[in-house]
């Protein structure tokens, strides 16, 4: 299953057209999550039911980059669905400082594309040493982050060879939906019509493209939103800034009006991932106050807060605010790829990118 992606002119000379890459990798998002459900979900639950039985106490969760976002929006389904806490950890007061806290009974989830970066690994390694259940979700199953951990789970997104990371974090999210479903008996019920709307959603880029013009001489974005849409709002501003280099400063709906709301004007462009449900419902204040200020508002989320904005993308309606993120990014990736291309650059090989990050 694929959508076609927007057609580019090649480039002269035989060299590649810019932001091929990244346009055909988001174009394979629905194949690739339709796998996951297809052939990755029994390992998953294999996977769940055994550290299950285990019955951890706590849940550390460990990323970096593209694949934090995606660890953040891990610790929503669990504090929310198990009702079990996490906490995203601090790697360096691990690499850095040598601090080794008992994790007997916890699990630590370690979250990375590549399964390369050496402080992910030795991390790892130092949990599961200290008494840590341990589970590496990545999308390459002979990494090194993969044959420290004690369990595994293979995102099963293929090669990804543009710098941003798509498909690797819509599988990512995915499977730790999975996971975290699976740790309670579940079956991912209301993951099943994910591929589908993905693919009505990346069908509408002509939509995308036509925001994408309010941003191509932006100096400064503001990105925000609550609950579930919060990981969402992260990985935005991530991918904005990494391929078109504007600044994104991506905020909780509750952090902006502590603060940094004072920075916005009726210049101010800003866009709001609003979910279809609790977490949209207590971002409703803070889409008040913007409009109050005459904040250039972009919405992506139902037709009705579109419809009271400047600008927006209208989601589907009725999917589980759970799942929401899968299909919130779309656009946003969307986004990133039509302003950067719009600015001349090439989205496939931002500057100062390498695919594999190796922080220590």
């Amino acid at each position: 299953m694929t959508t076609d992606s927007p057609p580019r002119p090649a480039a002269g000379n035989g060299a590649p057209a810019p932001g091929r890459i990244m346009a055909a990798e988001m174009a394979e998002q629905p194949a690739v999550l339709q796998r996951i459900l297809d052939h990755g979900a029994p390992a998953i639950r294999e996977v769940a039911t055994a550290i299950a039985a285990r019955r951890p106490r706590f849940v550390l969760l460990t990323a970096r980059g593209t694949s934090d976002n995606a660890a953040l929006y891990a610790k929503y389904l669990i504090e929310v669905l198990l009702g079990m806490p996490a906490g995203l950890t601090s790697m360096s007061t691990t690499t850095a400082y040598g601090a080794r806290p008992d994790l007997t009974d916890c699990l630590v989830v370690t979250v990375s594309q590549s399964g390369g970066s050496p402080d992910l690994v030795e991390s790892t390694e130092a949990a599961r040493k200290a008494g840590a259940i341990t589970l590496a979700v990545t999308n390459n199953p002979r990494s090194p982050l993969a044959a420290v951990s004690e369990y595994h789970l293979d995102v099963l997104a293929g090669p990804e060879k543009a710098l941003p990371a798509t498909k690797t974090y819509t599988a990512e999210l995915l499977t730790l939906y999975l996971f975290v479903d699976g740790l309670r008996g579940g079956a991912g019920g209301a993951a099943k019509a994910l591929p589908e709307l993905a693919q009505s959603v990346l069908g509408r880029s002509d939509e995308v493209r036509v925001l994408a013009e309010r941003y191509r001489f932006a100096q400064r974005l503001v990105i925000t939103s609550r609950g579930y849409g919060y990981p969402t709002a992260r990985e935005a501003a991530l991918k904005l800034m990494e391929t078109t280099y504007i600044p994104a400063s991506p905020f909780s709906g509750a952090d902006l009006l502590h603060g940094p709301l004072a920075m916005v004007d009726n210049v101010s462009p800003v866009i709001a991932i609003v979910p279809d449900g609790k977490g949209g419902r207590a971002l409703q204040p803070v889409l008040d106050r913007l409009r109050g200020r005459g904040a250039d508002l972009v919405v992506v989320g139902q037709r009705n807060q579109v419809e009271a904005a400047s600008a927006g993308f209208v989601l589907p309606a009725g999917v589980a605010e759970e799942v929401q993120p899968v299909v919130e990014i779309l656009p946003l990736q969307q986004l990133a790829y039509e302003v950067t291309m719009a600015r001349g650059q090439d989205p496939d090989a931002p500057r100062a990118l390498a695919k594999v990050t190796e922080t220590h």
